[in-house]
């Protein structure tokens, strides 16, 4: 079956001239279509089948790929899908520079809902989760806050009065703990050291900013390590121990 992508040119609302609209037309077949084409601009983008229908729209932002999948994805899919704006901005992210701040949270523990604490494994670079009866055997971490074009704060967490850097690895690999020989002042390639830090009531969430879908995770008799969520648990309660 063949299918239409069409572009929607829209105006401003504060526009005060209209010139008339029009339509850009390119046919796509899946033998046809290349991999990947890129979209610079920022528009609404339907899908017509060639009885005229429209079987499907989605909003995507400047720059934004689209690739066969997507268009497999909006033809099967049945629920219209509305591409968030802020996703176009990872594909510029290896471009951003963060700039240090100051420490916003000294000493501080990381507890998961099974109430286990973030501990560091015994003569290794990794940290894993356990049920502690003392506290004091837990990791205290230093978050450390950066500035950033996104809506989202980026930080950093460290091992209180160390110089290891917790570090994001890929799926379900265990995070590094990466020694730094001081805080860095300006992150623009290691940016596996950087977390989008969310906060919803008493949750906290930490998701990699080199690869935004992933999360600091824990489960059982597993290292510390990303993940997107369940079976993981992704989510977290800090402790407080300085007043």
């Amino acid at each position: 079956m063949q299918y239409f992508l069409y572009q929607e040119k829209t105006k401003s609302f504060y526009d005060v001239s209209y010139d008339p609209l029009h339509e850009d037309c390119m046919s796509l077949s899946t033998s046809e279509t290349s991999k990947t084409s890129q979209l610079t601009f920022k528009e609404n983008v339907v899908v017509v089948a060639t009885n005229g229908k429209i079987l499907k729209k989605r909003r995507l932002s400047l720059n934004q790929f689209i690739t066969d999948d997507d268009l497999e994805a909006i033809t099967n899919d049945a629920e219209e899908e509305i591409m968030k704006p802020r996703s176009a901005a990872y594909n510029f992210r290896s471009n951003e520079k963060y700039n240090y701040m100051r420490i916003i949270k000294s000493q501080f523990i990381l507890n998961d809902n099974l109430n286990q604490s973030i501990i560091q494994q015994t003569g290794g670079n990794y940290l894993m989760a356990a049920a502690l009866q003392n506290l004091d055997d837990a990791v205290k971490f230093d978050m450390g806050a950066y500035t950033s074009e996104d809506s989202k704060l980026p930080v950093t967490l460290r091992i209180s009065k160390t110089r290891l850097f917790v570090s994001a690895q890929n799926e379900d690999e265990p995070v590094l703990l990466k020694e730094m020989p001081e805080t860095p002042k300006t992150i623009r390639d290691e940016t596996n050291l950087l977390f989008f830090w969310e906060r919803h009531g008493s949750k906290n969430y930490f998701t990699s900013v080199a690869q935004p879908k992933l999360f600091i995770a824990t489960q059982e008799r597993k290292l510390v390590h990303m993940a997107r969520g369940q079976p993981s648990i992704t989510d977290f309660q800090i402790l407080e121990t300085q007043p």
